[in-house]
């Protein structure tokens, strides 16, 4: 399952919420942000570090994503995965020892950009997370200190990016549902695209 969203949408904590919700149903699960799977600094501020282009196309390293969490949990594969990729705090790549998961966990991903062309066909199920600009700039704010209003100079690179995501990918039809995610509290299926029923 990929939980998909803009930056501050709530996408780690729907997916906890749904990760628990599993487990009480009895089945394994395991959790993993593709924030630990950036490029290195020098590939994400290639083009500039205000460069929404540059967050747009260099901030995930997919082929490391892929070989180290999808391929295992793909049909046919053995489950050995590794967590992360990347420590975003030294700037480091990371390469954990494999952990073995039981046969039929089920697989949670949050992150950026989940509906991508190499992604968008990885997930039996997928969410993307609809906020406005306006709550999501306020939520970071109050979590990472940026400015508040998203059409601040210092939310370009990321307000901007999410832009060209929506105009190159269509998250929302890609998405096996799209969830109202402006109250944080009181999640809404707002719209299904595959069963063409708006809720």
């Amino acid at each position: 399952m990929g939980v998909d969203g803009p930056d501050g949408s709530g996408k780690t904590v729907l997916a906890a919420e749904l990760a628990d919700v599993v487990r009480d149903r009895g089945r394994q699960v395991v959790q993993v942000s593709i924030d630990d799977f950036h490029h290195v600094r020098a590939v994400r501020y290639r083009r500039g570090r205000d460069s929404p282009e540059g967050f747009w196309l260099g901030s995930y390293d997919y082929d490391r994503f892929r070989e180290f969490v999808l391929d295992p949990f793909a049909p046919g594969g053995d489950r050995r995965y590794r967590p992360a990729g990347h420590d975003l705090d030294t700037d480091r790549v990371v390469n954990p020892e494999p952990r073995q998961a039981p046969t039929g966990t089920v697989l949670i991903v949050d992150g950026l950009f989940l509906h991508r062309d190499e992604l968008h066909d990885q997930w039996d199920l997928s969410l993307f997370l609809e906020v406005p600009f306006t709550e999501t700039a306020r939520r970071m704010a109050v979590r990472d200190g940026t400015p508040p209003d998203p059409d601040h100079p210092g939310m370009r690179r990321y307000v901007q990016a999410q832009r060209i995501y929506f105009a190159a990918c269509d998250p929302r039809n890609r998405a096996t549902a799209v969830i109202d995610n402006t109250d944080p509290a009181a999640p809404r299926l707002s719209w299904s695209p595959r069963s063409g029923r708006a809720r």
